[in-house]
């Protein structure tokens, strides 16, 4: 089992340029196969997930936010409600706490499969719903960081 499998691409290790090559074989190695198909172990949740393309760059994103930048895995959520009005249906990929006030959501991070766009609008809708003053939204080619104050350019 591997990313050019999952990704039906030969070539998606070089698309996902924002992760070091050590971080795509570590997810990689993760990888195992459950009733024919791909599966991996969430970094965060500890449970079993069908690894489909977005959940891979989520899981890349897990990796350097725990190895690289050295956040606690308690500070990290994976699929946090947000609350619109009565709607607590939306989820946002993955949230990291505030060191300060860990029940208050400090980035959020929107992932979404290589070469999809959209979901940016999503992600600020998510930030002033939350209050999280950073917002982080990636493909795993291209990423885009502001604080959640400042307009999304496409």
């Amino acid at each position: 089992m591997n990313l050019s499998e999952i990704f039906q691409d030969s070539a998606i290790r070089q698309h996902l340029t924002v992760f070091s090559e050590a971080e795509k074989d570590a997810i990689e190695q993760a990888l195992f196969d459950k009733n024919g198909k791909p599966y991996i172990k969430c970094l965060v949740r500890g449970k079993e997930v069908q690894a489909k393309k977005e959940e891979i760059v989520r899981q890349l994103w897990l990796k350097r936010l725990l190895d690289h930048y050295g956040y606690a895995r308690d500070r990290l959520m994976v699929e946090y409600p947000v609350t619109f009005g009565r709607d607590s249906s939306k989820r946002a990929d993955i949230v990291v706490f505030d060191a300060d006030r860990p029940t208050v959501p400090y980035l959020i991070v929107e992932v979404k499969q290589t070469n999809i766009k959209g979901g940016k609008e999503q992600l600020r809708s998510y930030t002033h719903a939350t209050g999280a003053p950073l917002a982080l939204w990636s493909d795993g080619g291209k990423t885009t960081i502001w604080p959640a104050r400042t307009p999304i350019i496409s």
